[in-house]
């Protein structure tokens, strides 16, 4: 039963993100239903999914922490991997990713005005007969990728679910024991300090809905 929120937001993710496709929201084809896929599979035969202890892979939660105009994002010099990335972590059993995404956002950036940005209603339009599933966050995005083994720890997959939250980016921040550092960067400059596909990822589907959210309440449609 405690796996059943997550299987409702990935079924929340794939109806918001499959109508998106067709008003040309950018990465929404076969390698996103694939990844779909891999994550609805694994959470069906893996009742510890969301514990750090199930060795050969686990779900996390993350959030991509933007601006009041989702100009700029929030990135954190990751402490062991090195890399400019979004904030997050492991779910430690908690079975509610989007509360997992928005305490390691509190935790890694000492924000406090965070809340999660409901582009459900922009993709959709705020006239429509909307479904329950917009009452709740609902991700922006998902990414399977390897973890390389360490001491102590084998190589293993964080199954990563991805969250939009905006935060009052002229609050101080303040750097966590786990980062080397904590920045807000442009999505230009954001774009070249994390290339990696499952981050520019992100920043394109940041900018498609940009116009969406910010337009003075345009929407689909």
């Amino acid at each position: 039963m405690h796996r059943n929120d997550i299987l409702d937001a990935l079924a929340s993710y794939q109806e918001v993100w499959s109508y998106a496709a067709g008003h040309g929201a950018p990465y929404v084809d076969a390698r996103e239903s694939a990844v779909l896929k891999r994550f609805v599979e694994f959470i069906r035969a893996t009742p510890g999914a969301f514990e750090r202890a199930t060795l050969e892979g686990h779900l996390t939660g993350s959030a991509v922490v933007v601006s009041a105009d989702l100009k700029r994002v929030l990135l954190t010099l990751h402490g062991k991997l090195n890399k400019w990335l979004q904030l997050g972590g492991h779910a430690d059993g908690h079975p509610h990713l989007h509360d997992v995404a928005m305490r390691e956002a509190e935790e890694e950036s000492g924000l406090t005005s965070l809340k999660f940005l409901p582009f459900g209603h922009a993709i959709f339009g705020a006239g429509t007969n909307l479904t329950d599933m917009l009452n709740r966050p609902v991700p922006m995005d998902l990414d399977c990728h390897d973890i390389p083994a360490r001491p102590g720890e084998p190589a293993h997959v964080h199954y990563d679910v991805r969250y939009l939250i905006v935060a009052d980016a002229n609050q101080p921040l303040v750097i966590s024991e786990e980062s080397k550092d904590l920045r807000w960067f442009s999505i230009g400059e954001a774009r070249r300090v994390a290339p990696e596909a499952s981050t520019l990822r992100q920043f394109d589907k940041l900018d498609w809905l940009r116009p969406r959210l910010t337009g003075g309440g345009k929407v689909l449609g």
